[in-house]
């Protein structure tokens, strides 16, 4: 099975569109057996805390926008934020 092409589009356009510095953004998609994969999100200096979100809403919110997308393509898609 190939890595979950949709929702890495969608998890890039979702944080693209947050950040303020949006060519500062890297994801890598890390595939975990047949039907799991990680996406790994890197973001500029100082825009990490806009993906954040206060309390954490706006990583939560992606992270289950992010679910479903993987759904769809029949992924389990978990988001990890890293500095």
């Amino acid at each position: 099975m190939t890595k979950p092409e949709i929702a890495e589009r969608v998890l890039r356009y979702v944080v693209e569109n947050i950040v303020d510095e949006p060519t500062g953004i890297q994801i890598e998609m890390i595939e975990e057996g047949d039907a799991a994969a990680t996406a790994e999100v890197r973001t500029a200096k100082g825009d990490m805390g806009r993906v954040i979100g206060r309390r954490g809403r706006t990583a939560r919110s992606i992270r289950t926008v992010i679910s479903a997308a993987g759904e769809e393509e029949g992924f389990d898609v978990r988001v990890e934020f890293l500095d």
